[in-house]
């Protein structure tokens, strides 16, 4: 049931702040460091044959001797593998087990397309090298990349194990530089004219994700359905039309070895498709918390973006602006959207850990994400800015 008017005022629900008096109390000290991204064994429940990728890799002209799998653990959607061979490495992503539950998303043909694709005129993508959708060699369509290695910012880093303030506000500086040079590419010297339509974007991103949280709903949660209502009776014109990632945030962002203030390579572009380059913002602005916001919601961050040295959302915004020398009308409704549409991918994929289709431990407590990321719109809309919510 959706609410009648905007609440005024804000209080933690008692679960959030229980689950912060949990996360002291049996908090463990942080070992993730800032060191190049490295695989790992492959989780239980989620390997596949090697026998006939082998044989596929084979016939495809690959030199397969001494190959070997392993599995990059990080990430909550499209499962990444790393293959090395006595003379190559590769990294190979198909789509999570149980996604067919869902409508929307996994799409393996359009990531690959659009890497294959975006190479000539956005250099900071890793080549491809095959697609297939023969479900019978691994279980699932999948793609093959080279492996791009470098430091990657994880969610998980603490303030002592991170950069300094300095590099991190470099960093900051470079996500953005980068989120502007991908939606200034040309699109039609890209070959990806005919990516997505639009005409219509904004209301169609409205719509379709309001439609993906319902059918992947497992409890009520009335901030999430008072945010699908503002989103729809606050629409905006399309602001323009760009080449969009829809995932862009730290984790999805490899940082140059020799100099880590430096992005080489953007990855994870499932989403990726042609439509309003603001609403692409949103979505990074939705992944950053800032150094005020409230604790409790801190709890969830996808994002490290409560380390020294990182701008506000405020900031981010202004640098967007200047970059980009687009001014934002409407930043607040670019920000929910961002927080909606983030909170409705953690509820799918909680959707199919409450199914059973995947025993991650991690998809645990993405319901109570999810009603985080809810609070943080329903503030934003209360307060009509991006940030110093709580204040």
């Amino acid at each position: 049931m959706f609410f009648k008017k905007v609440k005024v005022g804000f209080r933690i629900p008692l679960k959030l702040k229980f689950y912060l008096f949990l996360s002291k109390i049996f908090k463990q000290k942080n070992i993730t460091t800032f060191s190049i991204d490295k695989p790992k064994d492959i989780r239980k429940g989620e390997e596949f044959p090697i026998e006939p990728l082998t044989n596929y890799l084979n016939s495809q002209g690959f030199d397969t001797n001494g190959l070997a799998v392993k599995q990059f653990p990080s990430g909550y959607s499209n499962l990444t593998y790393f293959l090395s061979t006595n003379k190559n490495e590769y990294v190979l992503r198909r789509p999570p087990f149980g996604a067919d539950s869902l409508k929307g998303g996994h799409d393996m043909s359009r990531e690959y397309k659009v890497l294959s694709k975006l190479k000539s005129e956005f250099k900071k993508v890793p080549d491809v090298h095959l697609y297939t959708e023969d479900k019978s060699i691994i279980g699932a369509p999948f793609y093959i990349m080279d492996c791009v290695k470098g430091y990657i910012l994880r969610p998980d880093l603490s303030q002592e194990n991170a950069p300094d303030a300095k590099t991190i506000s470099k960093i900051a500086d470079s996500l953005i530089d980068t989120l502007v040079s991908l939606h200034q590419v040309d699109i039609d010297k890209s070959g990806l004219s005919d990516f997505g339509k639009i005409d219509g974007y904004v209301s169609r991103q409205v719509s379709g994700w309001t439609e993906r949280y319902f059918h992947a709903k497992t409890h009520s949660i009335p901030e999430m359905e008072f945010v699908a209502k503002w989103l729809n009776e606050n629409q905006p014109t399309e602001s323009g039309k760009a080449i969009i990632h829809n995932d862009f945030k730290y984790d999805n962002a490899v940082l140059d070895i020799d100099d880590p203030t430096k992005i080489i390579s953007v990855l994870d572009w499932e989403m990726a498709t042609l439509g309003d380059p603001l609403m692409d913002l949103g979505t990074t602005l939705g992944y950053w918390v800032d150094q005020n916001d409230a604790e409790e919601l801190k709890l969830f961050q996808l994002s490290p973006t409560t380390l020294n040295g990182n701008p506000s959302r405020q900031e981010i915004l202004t640098m967007y602006e200047r970059k980009s020398g687009k001014p934002i009308d409407n930043p607040v409704f670019y920000y929910v959207f961002g927080l909606f549409k983030i909170a409705i991918i953690a509820q799918q994929i909680y959707y199919r850990y409450h199914k059973g289709y995947t025993k991650d431990k991690r998809f645990s407590m993405l319901s109570v994400a999810v009603n985080s990321l809810g609070i943080m719109a329903n503030q934003a809309i209360i307060k009509n800015r991006v940030s110093d919510l709580f204040e």
